[in-house]
């Protein structure tokens, strides 16, 4: 028996909009909308797109030489990456071999790490186990959306004015309609944009 689909904290609103739902690692998350697939990548293309990735893993790393020990699980230099950056990278296996794909960031007094949705189950007790000295904590209570399309400084800055001053890869924390979100200049789509950790009761 296998267990039922999770859901995001959106999960309603994509019901409510005609998302067509459909179980991907794991998680009931919308594959297409009633506008259709070319209708949404022109939206994401020439305006700004809202993806739901709350189903990516989100994960705080604290503890002494955070960004030493990641190092060697990582082939990225991650001991000179400066507060508010955020670095793309990988997982290697013990024979180099590439395990995973993830987005590091330096937050100050932790390590913000976003991995996978599919390969969570495989990433994070991976870092749990080789990552000595260092807490690994999952966060459950976080939405995380991405807003990604050439008008996404536009969408973002005007609920968020910090969001405009930011550059490629850089995260910062900063509050949004008074609640306070991480945000980070980033994304898969190759358009610029933006990934906002919410709290989920918000």
């Amino acid at each position: 028996m296998t267990d039922a689909p999770k859901r995001t904290p959106l999960y309603d609103l994509h019901v409510e909009l005609g998302g067509k739902m459909v179980d991907f690692a794991g998680w009931e998350m919308p594959v297409q909308y009633p506008m259709g697939i070319m209708g949404e990548h022109k939206q994401c293309r020439e305006k700004a797109g809202l993806f739901d990735v709350s189903h990516m893993g989100q994960v705080i790393l604290k503890g002494d030489n955070v960004a030493q020990k990641l190092e060697s699980l990582a082939p990225s230099a991650f001991t000179n990456l400066k507060e508010g950056k955020a670095r793309y990278t990988f997982f290697t296996n013990e024979a180099g071999g590439i395990m995973d794909d993830l987005i590091v960031s330096n937050a100050g007094d932790h390590f913000f790490v976003v991995v996978n949705a599919s390969m969570r189950h495989q990433d994070i007790p991976h870092m749990a186990k080789h990552l000595t000295g260092v807490e690994v904590t999952e966060i459950f209570d976080r939405a995380l959306v991405a807003v990604q399309g050439p008008a996404a400084e536009n969408v973002v800055g005007d609920l968020c004015p910090a969001a405009r001053e930011m550059k490629f890869m850089e995260t910062i924390v900063a509050e949004i309609n008074g609640v306070e979100c991480r945000l980070s200049r980033l994304g898969y789509t190759g358009e610029d944009g933006y990934e906002i950790s919410i709290p989920e009761d918000k």
